[in-house]
C-alpha cells in the first residue's frame, strides 16, 4: 500500500501475494453428468486469482481479462478442487495473476491438473480510479521465470488487442 508520503510502492515478494482456495464440487455446481459446470470453474478462478491480487496492492481490484482457457480433465461431484494463485508480474496498475488448478479425489488419494489461467487485475480505489501497485520481487527460478513470461504475455495481450481493433475498423 502506498502511504500519502511515498510516490513509490516499495516491492514485495511473490510468496506475500500466494494464496490456494479449496472448494468440495456439489450437486448444484455439475452439470447433468455430474461433472463441474465450466462456468462455475471460472468463477472459482477468478474468485482465486482476486485474492492473491488484493494480497499484492492492499487494494480493491477489478479483472480486467483473463486468457483463454482449457478443461484438461473432467471433475466429479465429490471431488475437492484446489486453486493456487499469485502474482506473476506487477505493472504500473495492473497485475498479471496465474491460477493453477488441480482436483482432488481424496477416496482415492489421487491428484490431477484440471486447468491454469492468467488473469490481468487492475487495482482502484472506490471510484474506480486506477491506483499504482507495488513492483512484485520474485525470488525463486520459477518466479522469475512466471516474471519474465507475464512480459511476453503482456505484449501478445497489446498486439491482439490491436489487431482485433484495426479489424473493426475495417
Amino acid at each position: 500500500m502506498i502511504s500519502p508520503n511515498e510516490s513509490h510502492p516499495q516491492p514485495k515478494p511473490v510468496r506475500d501475494s500466494a494464496s490456494e482456495m479449496v472448494e468440495i464440487v456439489l450437486p448444484n455446481d455439475a452439470n447433468p453428468l455430474n461433472h463441474l459446470l465450466g462456468g462455475r470453474l471460472m468463477h472459482w478462478i477468478d474468485i482465486a486469482a482476486a485474492l492473491a491480487a488484493h494480497r499484492h496492492c492492499r487494494n480493491y481490484v477489478v479483472t480486467a481479462s483473463i486468457d483463454h482457457l482449457d478443461f484438461l480433465v473432467p471433475v466429479q461431484v465429490g471431488d475437492l478442487v484446489i486453486l493456487q494463485s499469485s502474482v506473476n508480474r506487477a505493472f504500473n496498475t495492473s497485475m498479471e495473476i496465474g491460477v493453477k488448478v488441480w482436483v482432488e479425489n481424496y477416496i482415492a488419494s489421487s491428484r490431477q491438473h484440471v486447468s491454469s489461467a492468467y488473469l490481468t487485475f487492475v487495482a482502484v480505489d472506490r471510484h474506480g480510479r486506477r491506483l499504482p501497485v507495488p513492483p512484485l520481487l520474485p525470488e525463486t527460478e520459477d518466479e522469475k521465470r512466471r516474471f519474465a513470461g507475464a512480459l511476453r504475455r503482456r505484449e501478445a495481450r497489446r498486439s491482439e488487442l490491436e489487431h482485433r481493433k484495426a479489424a473493426r475498423q475495417q
